[in-house]
């Protein structure tokens, strides 16, 4: 670390390298906090959470029972055991709350007085955060698996939303209105997720094995299907041509660059894909099979499971639910660097807070635990700084002889 921060004051290396180092380190040292609690608000499955990127300061989740927490994370308490409070709930005393299951919650990218939830009773609801009224309410035919926002549109405000009808919906946000329908999966969409890097690039997730990357301004269809062979005829079953996975698809996670989109399905695979191997767009993407090999990765869930991938370090890690426990790769390696166990049942999402290097997970146990880095052990040059520093103001410093008087006593 002093290295670092020589070389910096130095100027021989660049100041985002010191940060990079830093944040790695954090990310790799995660751990679960007995100092750090979750107010336990919801009496049944966590299924979502999500924090915003504003403030980076409060948190949503959402759970089997229909209900929906706001919590502020913001240790205010000015000692290092403290609790992250709910400041605002609804519950099912709101007769506006869900009526079953909340499958996804989302805040408003650009400002934390709006979110966005979604839900088995076939509805998606935007919520004023103040009020915790619905400012709208949209309504489908069938159960709602997941939605998403995109995080960088500035020339639209388009809600993907994937049902149990294989069809993916696309909702306005300014006119209240459904106004685009994708067509291309035979089963439920489980999972959207729109691209952090080009606005209009939507990628789908289905139970029909599939995954689907889209240019919503097209309407000729999906630009490209995964194909977890790329292509090659020879390895694949004629029933496994042009799928992602041979299971369910049911998660999705772009890397925080968005050349990169991470895949995870029911036949216990995390796969990566090269998503833009264009210029400047995606147009003449491949998609292709990086073919990262991370072994087997437990998957059982029926609906969309929500994972998270890093941001800030090198190199990037994918936290990924796996039973009761979060296993964190290495992305570009497949290397499994470290296994999160703190969980008493099975873990349903997790997500990663890039200001602080914390990892938040929610699960079937109703609890939604923080997982903290380890505080840095001081380098050997500080801790001799501070011995010195401790024994200078222990014993006080010697005084000349010649400096002294005849008439002063030692204790004056």
């Amino acid at each position: 670390m002093l290295g670092f921060l020589a070389a910096r004051r130095a100027g021989v290396d660049d100041p985002l390298r010191l940060r990079r180092a830093e944040s790695t380190r954090r990310v790799l040292s995660l751990t679960l906090n007995p100092d750090r609690e979750v107010d336990r608000i919801h009496g049944n499955a966590i299924n979502t959470i999500d924090i915003e990127v504003i403030e980076g300061r409060y948190m949503l989740s959402g759970g089997a029972d229909g209900v929906i927490v706001v919590y502020d994370l913001e240790n205010y308490s000015g000692k290092p055991q403290y609790t992250c409070k709910a400041v605002c709930t609804v519950g099912r005393s709101n007769r506006h709350v869900h009526k079953f299951s909340v499958e996804t919650v989302q805040w408003y990218p650009h400002d934390t007085g709006m979110f966005v939830s979604s839900s088995f009773d076939k509805t998606m609801k935007v919520w004023d955060t103040e009020t915790l009224k619905p400012a709208e309410v949209f309504e489908f035919e069938d159960n709602v698996y997941s939605h998403h926002l995109s995080p960088i549109a500035r020339r639209h405000s388009l809600i993907a939303v994937g049902t149990k009808d294989p069809k993916i919906q696309l909702c306005d946000l300014k006119s209240g209105s459904r106004i685009q329908v994708l067509q291309g999966h035979r089963a439920e969409v489980l999972s959207v997720r729109w691209s952090p890097r080009y606005e209009h690039i939507l990628a789908t997730a289905s139970a029909d094995s599939k995954v689907k990357v889209w240019d919503v301004r097209r309407a000729s269809g999906c630009l490209f299907t995964l194909d977890q062979h790329n292509g090659d005829k020879t390895k694949a079953a004629s029933e496994a041509v042009n799928t992602a996975h041979n299971g369910r698809v049911n998660g999705l996670c772009f890397t925080a660059d968005g050349l990169h989109l991470l895949t995870t399905g029911t036949d216990d695979r995390m796969r990566l894909w090269d998503s833009a191997t264009g210029e400047n767009t995606l147009v003449r993407a491949t998609g292709e099979n990086t073919l990262v090999n991370y072994g087997k990765v437990s998957n059982r869930s029926r609906k969309r499971l929500q994972f998270a991938v890093s941001r800030g370090c090198g190199p990037e890690l994918v936290f990924v639910p796996c039973e009761s426990s979060v296993a964190a790769y290495a992305v570009h390696t497949g290397e499994l660097l470290t296994t999160l166990r703190g969980h008493y049942n099975n873990v349903d999402c997790c997500e990663f807070h890039p200001d602080y290097q914390e990892l938040y997970t929610g699960g079937k146990d109703c609890n939604i635990l923080a997982w903290i880095p380890v505080l840095r052990a001081a380098d050997v040059e500080e801790e001799s700084k501070s011995a010195n520093q401790a024994a200078a103001a222990a014993d006080p410093p010697l005084v000349n002889p010649a400096f002294r008087d005849a008439w002063s006593s030692d204790e004056d």
